[in-house]
């Protein structure tokens, strides 16, 4: 028995050492990890905190430097990027220099005549007083350049500022040569992509700053393109396109690239927000986003945060999930823009033969006119009638034009599509949402709202032989109403990490924006032709963000000395939020008035946000405070401000912000404390004046402000309460208005939770 025992015990031994020579012999998996670290603890030994990273690597056991180390990072935080084991990522984590770990994460782009919209004059307002940008720097984080694109010569343009340190790097079919008075500084971040095994498309992209998608160059181009001549064979932008601050520097960080699943990684996009800010750009503009976390996760929000305290402008695009409480770059330090229908549509006009004439929205970019056509309607076959998948008999369609019924279960471009492979010559689409994409025109179509559309389908019910008398593509059009609308795809508020504070900031342009892109591949195909362009028309969040950062240098070309906050409060409280119609602006998805959670402070105004009459000013130090107000322990707080040592104010962790949200549980009343700073006339006084809904009341203390002097302060309190039966989503306004016509406008919106 007890020799059964020891040969158990044995046999027990023999299956343990295997096992745990197994678990010894197989190689831990590597991940990309990013590692704050507080930067007072390097040794005085290390000249450079690379050089310090390095060191960090050479201690720990089996490791590669080479094949591990991605990034050091020195300005957005103080730590590195690195692929690491388990093992490696255990022995960083107990030094007393480890702040925080961050794994590797992933962002996307948001993208689905404006200068002129704009009020952007050659000869009156903000253009000729900023000398249109003129010595400014516009960091752009995207998908790189165009360098070639005629909105990038330096025709004109002033001299590279002294102060400048960016450089333009050597790569596939790029070198430092492409680079000029305009283009300044152009390079490229991929070592978190290549470090997660996700492939950059040799056939599509390019290992340099050069742009394989469009979308960099685009924005480039709307925020700071020299002036050009539009496109006009595709007949999309005739006259000028034209950069919102065309005598500004551009300097383009490329993170995106072609690859399966278009995103970006979190590591190097922290390595171009850190190289901006070391090269010494002015405006930063991020057309990006990445999941909506607390800050101390939030990547964006640190980097954005030590921009900040560089007194780098910055402004994030809101993000295109169309939806409340879907912020996205809603951090207060970043100026956040959602995006606006403009007064200029595409359109078609059509005929009937009894001579009933109707106007809808086209894309269709072949300037055509098309006369005595059959009109086809799928009448008695709700299928057919809709224009379902494979529901049209191309015997019966074949040279008509079809009209396709409003449907809800039948996308537009489906219904195209089906119009096409039957074979008839061009599609009627019914619908009150002509949300289709410019390339999805390959055939000639017409998006008509139902109320006309009602009318065709009555004359083709009614006629035996119903025809088109005459239809005509393309037109643009101009002063189109109701303008500027809030775009269906806009993100809106409340933000889901701080509530308290009103988000999106502000509207700005971002449907169908006309500006430079890359001439390499063809955007839509038209019949058996692929059509290329130097100029296309794109929509999204990320088209509106380069318009806000074109006037963020407007206005710091003309007030060299303003905060990147007073920036923000400028064009806040001048922005406008009626449309061309006398109304409030609208939502394009219902049609409906829209509210500030929909559009913020409103839509953007550059010529008034040059002389706002008075400002809500912050610095670094109040974004503290908020933080402080988060109740963020000790590591949390080293991680965000990149301090070890911090004042926290028990009394104010309130913001300065130009606007006001007041989340209601149990209170009756809210209060509020903000200053102003005069940069108007010298003497001015200002009087309250409150536009109130029903059951809101508001009330300032005190009513009339009174300033002596430029830059003066003052303060005031502002206290809302509603009414027990007030709607659960109320608003109002506060405009601070003087003798020289400021009015000083913010908005304050009520919640009921």
């Amino acid at each position: 028995m007890m020799d059964f025992a020891i040969l158990m015990a044995y046999y027990l031994l023999f299956w343990l050492l295997l096992i745990n020579n197994r678990a010894m012999s197989e190689p831990e998996e590597y991940q990309t990890y990013i590692i704050h670290l507080d930067h007072s603890q390097k040794p005085e030994s290390f000249l450079t905190h690379e050089s310090w990273h390095h060191s960090i690597f050479n201690s720990l056991s089996s490791a590669d430097e080479t094949e591990m180390l991605l990034y050091s990072y020195n300005h957005v935080m103080h730590g590195f990027s690195a692929r690491l084991t388990p093992s490696h990522l255990s022995e960083i984590e107990k030094s007393p220099a480890h702040l925080a770990t961050y794994p590797e994460s992933f962002g996307e782009l948001y993208t689905t005549h404006t200068p002129r919209f704009l009020g952007l004059k050659h000869d009156s307002g903000i253009w000729p007083a900023a000398s249109y940008g003129e010595g400014v720097i516009i960091g752009i984080v995207d998908t790189g350049i165009w360098p070639e694109s005629e909105s990038f010569s330096d025709n004109g343009m002033p001299s590279i500022p002294q102060r400048w340190n960016g450089k333009c790097e050597n790569g596939t079919i790029f070198s430092f040569s492409d680079c000029n008075r305009k283009l300044i500084g152009a390079q490229s971040f991929s070592k978190g992509l290549q470090a997660a095994g996700i492939k950059i498309s040799k056939k599509y992209d390019f290992d340099s700053p050069r742009d394989f998608y469009g979308h960099g160059t685009h924005t480039s181009s709307t925020a700071a393109g020299n002036q050009v001549l539009g496109v006009s064979h595709f007949g999309y932008a005739r006259g000028t396109a034209r950069g919102i601050a065309p005598a500004a520097h551009v300097a383009m960080y490329k993170v995106f690239w072609a690859t399966d699943t278009d995103e970006s990684a979190a590591t190097d996009v922290l390595a171009g927000i850190d190289q901006a800010i070391a090269d010494g750009v002015d405006i930063l503009s991020l057309s990006i986003g990445f999941n909506q976390t607390p800050y101390f996760k939030d990547i964006v929000a640190i980097a954005s945060l030590s921009a900040i305290e560089k007194d780098i402008f910055v402004v994030g695009a809101a993000g295109n999930d169309g939806g409340h409480n879907s912020i996205h770059n809603g951090a207060p330090w970043i100026m956040t823009a959602g995006a606006s229908l403009v007064d200029r549509s595409f359109t078609a006009s059509l005929t009937l033969e009894d001579g009933f004439s109707l106007e809808g929205i086209s894309y269709f970019p072949q300037s055509i006119y098309l006369t005595n056509a059959s009109l086809y309607y799928g009448e008695g076959n709700i299928s057919k009638a809709v224009c379902n998948h494979k529901a049209l008999d191309s015997n019966e369609v074949t040279g008509k034009v079809v009209l396709c019924d409003n449907s809800t279960k039948v996308e537009i471009d489906e219904q195209l599509e089906e119009v096409k492979r039957a074979g008839a010559f061009a599609g009627i689409f019914l619908s009150d949402k002509s949300h289709l994409l410019p390339e999805k025109y390959t055939i000639p179509g017409v998006i008509l709202n139902t109320a006309s559309g009602t009318l065709v389908r009555e004359y083709v019910t009614r006629e035996s032989r119903a025809r088109i008398k005459g239809m005509r593509f393309l037109t643009t059009k101009l002063g189109s109403k109701p303008a500027p609308q809030v775009a269906y795809f806009s993100s809106r508020g409340l933000d889901p990490i701080s509530p308290g504070v009103l988000k999106p900031d502000i509207l700005a342009p971002g449907v169908d924006v006309v500006a430079a892109v890359t001439p390499n591949m063809p955007f839509m195909t038209i019949g058996n032709y692929d059509l290329v362009s130097d100029y296309e028309l794109w929509s999204g969040t990320s088209m509106a963000t380069p318009h806000v950062a074109g006037v963020a240098a407007l206005l710091k070309s003309v007030h060299w000395d303003w905060s990147p906050a007073a920036i923000r409060s400028a064009m806040m409280t001048t922005a406008y939020n009626i449309d061309n119609t006398g109304n409030i602006l609208k939502d394009e998805n219902t049609g409906l008035p829209a509210t500030p959670l929909d559009f913020g402070a409103g839509h953007i105004d550059p010529n008034k946000a040059m002389d706002p009459g008075l400002i809500y000013d912050m610095d670094f130090q109040d974004y503290i405070e908020f933080l402080c107000g988060l109740d963020y322990d000790q590591s949390r707080m080293k991680a965000l401000i990149r301090r070890n040592q911090w004042n926290c104010s028990k009394e104010h962790t309130e913001l300065n912000y130009p606007s006001f949200i007041a989340i209601f549980t149990n209170e009756t009343v809210k209060r509020f404390s903000r200053n102003v700073k005069n940069v108007g006339e010298k003497e001015s006084e200002y009087h309250s004046n409150l536009e109130l809904p029903t059951g809101m009341r508001i009330r300032t203390e005190p009513s009339t402000l009174t300033f002596t002097q430029n830059y003066q302060k003052q303060g005031f309190v502002l206290s809302v309460e509603i009414d027990k039966k007030a709607p659960n989503v109320t608003y109002g306004y506060l405009k601070w208005i003087d003798q020289h016509n400021h009015t000083v406008s913010s908005p304050i919106v009520a919640i009921k939770t």
